[in-house]
């Protein structure tokens, strides 16, 4: 039988919801990386970061195991993943602005695994901020 510890559940609960408002907001705007996949990242991230500190961390017996390297290879898979959204088509690059969206969403689901609610959720608001609001700066701007 499998017992998921409480402190655990909530936060993959937590990551989800986060991941989810991040993901929401890309799937409003039609972006090739919406509400499923922001969810998925932010979840997988967050449970990376809960194995690395459950296997072994602290035990002198198990010095092969670093957390850190965990944190390193979930923000090097995400560059993979970056890469398969963004697109370039007669000169234009497109995606990008949803690839940082989803590297991010990482980083918010590694802040959660590690307790950071705080730090998760106010990352989250200013991810929301610079996707909503900096998004018409950009147009009064002339930026693309």
């Amino acid at each position: 039988m499998l017992i998921l510890p409480w402190d655990s559940a909530i936060k993959l609960l937590i990551s989800f919801v986060l991941g989810g408002v991040v993901g929401f907001e890309r799937e409003a705007h039609e972006k090739p990386a919406g509400l499923r996949t922001h969810i998925l990242i932010a979840l997988s991230s967050t449970l990376f970061t809960l194995l690395s500190m459950s296997s072994g961390f602290g035990d002198p017996a198990m010095t092969s195991r670093d957390p850190a390297r965990v944190a390193a290879a979930i923000l090097g898979g995400m560059g993979f993943i970056g890469a398969g959204v963004i697109i370039s088509t007669g000169g234009h690059v497109k995606g990008i602005t949803t690839a940082a969206s989803l590297w991010i969403t990482a980083g918010i689901g590694m802040a959660v695994g590690l307790g950071e609610y705080g730090l998760a959720a106010f990352t989250t608001f200013l991810v929301l901020l610079t996707l909503t609001v900096l998004v018409w700066v950009e147009k009064y701007f002339g930026q693309d």
